[in-house]
C-alpha cells in the first residue's frame, strides 16, 4: 500500500474511528492483497509510512470475497468485478484475507 492511501487509511480512522472503517481491497495477486490488509490491520510491514508500527485493526476485505459479493447490486458487481473472479486466485486471496483477519482485525 502506497504512502498516500496509508495517509488516507490513517486520516479516515482517525475521524470517523476503527470500527467504523472498512477497507476494500482489489489487488489482483494474493500477496499484494496481504501486504495491504496486513499494513491496515497490524501496521506497515516494511516500516515506511505512516502505519509503520500502527495496528489498526480495521476490517478488511478483497472485493471478489462472498462477504463483500453478497452485499453488492448483482448488477454492479457483474458490470465491475465478475470478469476479475475469472481471471484471479480467488481461492489464494480469500484465504490470505482470511488468515490475516484471524491474526490481525480487531473489527
Amino acid at each position: 500500500m502506497d504512502l498516500e492511501n496509508q495517509n488516507r487509511v490513517k486520516s479516515l480512522t482517525e475521524e470517523f474511528g476503527a470500527e467504523n472503517v472498512l477497507v476494500l481491497l482489489g489487488a489482483a495477486e494474493a500477496e499484494a492483497a496481504g501486504l495491504a490488509a496486513e499494513t491496515v490491520t497490524a501496521g506497515d510491514p516494511t516500516f515506511a509510512g505512516s502505519l509503520a508500527g500502527v495496528e489498526l485493526g480495521l476490517a478488511v476485505y478483497h472485493v471478489i470475497e462472498e462477504e463483500i459479493k453478497n452485499n453488492v447490486s448483482s448488477e454492479v458487481y457483474e458490470e465491475q468485478i465478475s470478469l476479475m473472479e475469472m481471471v484471479l486466485d480467488c481461492d489464494e486471496i480469500t484465504k490470505e484475507l482470511t488468515d490475516i483477519r484471524s491474526q490481525f482485525c480487531k473489527f
